[in-house]
This record gives C-alpha cells, sequence and structure tokens, in this order.
C-alpha cells in the first residue's frame, strides 16, 4: 500500500507517519522510486502500537522508541523479549533499600514467590522493576498501617496468574514472534486500564449483593 493508504487505514496522518519514520518508530517501506515506498501490514500493525504508546500512554518518544527496539531484539528469548519491552515502560519510583518498610515488603514479596512456586519470577527480581513497583506498593500499605503480608497477597496472586494465562493465550493467536510480543506490549497499555475498570465494577456488584444498594 502506498502512504495515503496507510494513512487512512491507520487513522494516523501522513505527516505524523513521516515523522515517526524520520524518529525511527516505523521501518522506511520498500522503496519503488525516488519518491514512492510501499508499504505492508507490519507498518500497520506498528503504527497501532506507536499510537498505544504515545496517544493512550503519554509515552515519549524517546521511550517509545527504547520499548520498540526492545520489541524487535531477535537475539532475545520471547520471555527476555517482551520482558525488555515492557520493563522499558515508565516504571513507578524505586525502593529506598534503607527503608524498614521497603524491608520488611521485600521479605514478604520474595515469601509470597516462594510460597507460590513462581521461580522464574524470583530469578528475574533482580532485572525487573515489576518486582521493585510490588516492593515500593506494599511498603507504602505498611507505613500506612495495612499489614499486607505474603498470606493476604497470595489469593490475589493467584487470580492474577489465572489473568495472565488468558493474557499469553491471547498473544498465542498471533502468528510471528514480532507480533506477539508488540501484542504482549499493547496489551500493557490498552487492556490493564479494562482490567482496572472491570475490578472496580466487581467490588460494586459484590457490596450491592451483601449490603444492596
Amino acid at each position: 500500500m502506498r502512504l495515503a493508504e496507510l494513512s487512512e487505514r491507520s487513522g494516523v496522518s501522513t505527516a505524523t507517519i513521516k515523522y515517526y519514520l524520520r524518529e525511527g518508530l516505523l521501518a522506511p517501506g520498500h522503496r519503488i522510486s525516488a519518491t514512492t515506498a510501499e508499504y505492508d501490514e507490519s507498518h500497520l500493525r506498528r503504527l497501532r502500537l506507536v499510537r498505544a504508546l504515545i496517544q493512550v500512554g503519554g509515552i515519549p518518544v524517546a521511550k517509545a522508541r527504547e520499548v520498540l527496539a526492545h520489541v524487535d531484539d531477535e537475539s532475545l528469548g520471547r520471555t527476555m523479549r517482551m520482558g525488555a519491552a515492557l520493563w522499558a515502560l515508565p516504571q513507578g519510583p524505586e525502593p529506598d533499600e534503607e527503608d524498614e518498610a521497603v524491608i520488611t515488603a521485600r521479605r514478604e514479596v520474595d515469601r509470597l514467590l516462594e510460597t507460590l512456586g513462581w521461580s522464574s519470577a524470583r530469578e528475574l527480581s533482580d532485572l525487573s522493576p515489576v518486582h521493585r513497583s510490588l516492593v515500593v506498593a506494599v511498603a507504602t500499605l505498611l507505613r500506612l498501617g495495612y499489614p499486607w503480608d505474603a498470606e493476604l497477597m497470595a489469593p490475589y496472586a493467584e487470580l492474577m496468574h489465572r489473568a495472565a494465562v488468558r493474557d499469553m493465550d491471547f498473544v498465542e493467536t498471533y502468528p510471528s514472534e514480532s507480533e506477539k510480543v508488540e501484542t504482549a506490549v499493547a496489551a500493557v497499555i490498552l487492556i490493564q486500564p479494562v482490567l482496572k475498570a472491570l475490578h472496580r465494577l466487581a467490588q460494586e456488584e459484590e457490596s450491592a449483593r451483601r449490603y444492596g444498594i
């Protein structure tokens, strides 16, 4: 397809597509003349991901470029490729390792992973900003007087694992490695707000069932 058709199908203006091309967020099309290039479905798919990152996620162009570099890194296995791309997304604050609440929270998170048998998550804990974000979140709860520990977190973690199974099942419906990783990254931006809203709706429904409206 030509640039005009790519713009029409993606909903992205030609000027913005050219900007993404200049910034390295979109691979060049197949050159068929000095002034004309052809684009394919991979360009359309990438444009959707770029829009999710920048327009929905509010991620700066430089950070989006970093995420996409990991998406395209074929030297990594799928887990590390997805992990590197997701870890490159903006993360929360780093834990203060000298804070007593952080020390306690890290101990409880590690105990949780051991209880669940999540050995891979434990192995990747030093690399994963997601692990550190969980430690920070639990530490905040502890400071506020909410005694969150491994036993309290375990049922929630098991529910999240069921959601993760569904996530990976969905990812597996895409044929290529690049599509699988792109879908995993897009899901963080686009699907997590849906899951958060569903959780809130479920809380409202359960509250009404127990206590009435």
